[in-house]
């Protein structure tokens, strides 16, 4: 696999994550210009122990050495990808994976910047999303936010995209 192939499937791996960030407006929402960057440790405790679930995926944030495990059926082309998690600046959670597919593998680092004003909180993906309501206030079964759930919602179906993915080698 060329090394143009390769960006190119992390790209495209990377750009099935977290499709709601892209499905947003151009426009920011009201408040956007007067809210704070969430700190490293509001950061650490939305993220950390918890699983995103994605439209066609997950991806699950351990705390034990930050390992970030996941899993996508995107457009039904089998993925996963396992790396790390980390927070680079107040605000900016990133996670950098290796992600495998039938057709090779790539790595990707895929970030996204959070504010807060009150209990409101926005997030875009970095670095040219549009900054969207991650979590309303009070939180709504339709946030983002409500995608992420308490635990590991991805290792037990890793291995068996693992071994799809296997299956192409």
């Amino acid at each position: 696999m060329s090394t143009v192939q390769k960006v190119l499937l992390a790209v495209a791996l990377a750009g099935s994550i977290a499709t709601a960030a892209s499905a947003a407006g151009t426009r920011e929402p009201a408040g956007i210009e007067t809210s704070k960057p969430l700190s490293n440790a509001e950061i650490y405790k939305l993220y950390g122990q918890n699983s995103w679930i994605w439209k066609a995926g997950a991806g699950y944030f351990s705390v034990k050495a930050r390992t970030f495990t996941a899993w996508s059926r995107e457009n039904g082309a089998a993925s996963y990808g396992i790396g790390r998690w980390f927070i680079t600046a107040p605000g900016k959670l990133c996670f950098n994976a290796d992600w495998h597919a039938k057709n090779g593998t790539a790595a990707a680092i895929t970030c996204f910047s959070h504010r807060k004003k009150g209990g409101l909180i926005y997030q875009k993906r970095e670095p040219d999303g549009q900054w969207y309501v991650f979590k309303n206030a009070p939180a709504q079964t339709t946030d983002e936010f409500a995608k992420l759930r308490h635990g590991d919602y991805v290792s037990s179906r890793l291995r068996s995209i693992e071994a799809i993915v296997g299956q192409g080698k």
